[in-house]
């Protein structure tokens, strides 16, 4: 069974995700919501990092490295400058994602092996990434002008 593939690297994504977004709201927390929704989003990645602990210890867990390489090719520390909170949410985006995509290829292998439990795990994380997304994805179109076009 490669679910355990799966599972390790949807791990470690969040918990690099944990780290990002901790980073972003430690680095822009001048910014009025984005201390505070990446904090939030920070909390809810570790609960979903956790909520995933029984199911690699039922079907074991693959010690992946691209999430790592993932967050270490995109995200090494925040920016400075006035690019800077754009390009941060980028790479948080990307990072995001990851989580995303993942969570949706477990919700599909669960179903399959018939796995209620990991599917409404799955389901929720699912949810969980596509909210952060749509937050993420709004806060850019925000940052977009003031960052590209004032100077």
């Amino acid at each position: 069974m490669q679910l355990a593939h799966y599972l390790g690297l949807l791990q470690r994504a969040n918990e690099n995700l944990v780290e990002a977004y901790s980073e972003v709201a430690d680095t822009h927390g001048d910014e009025p919501d984005v201390a505070d929704i990446c904090m939030r989003f920070s909390r809810s990645s570790a609960r979903q990092a956790e909520d995933l602990r029984p199911f690699t210890e039922r079907y074991g867990q693959d010690a992946d490295e691209e999430p790592d390489r993932l967050h270490s090719d995109l995200f090494q520390g925040t920016r400075a400058g006035s690019l800077a909170l754009l390009r941060d949410l980028h790479d948080v985006y990307l990072m995001a994602t990851e989580c995303a995509i993942s969570w949706t290829v477990v919700a599909q292998a669960a179903q399959g092996a018939r796995d209620r439990d990991l599917l409404s795990v799955a389901q929720r994380g699912r949810a969980g990434a596509e909210q952060q997304l749509t937050w993420i994805r709004s806060r850019m179109k925000q940052a977009a002008p003031q960052a590209l076009v004032v100077t």
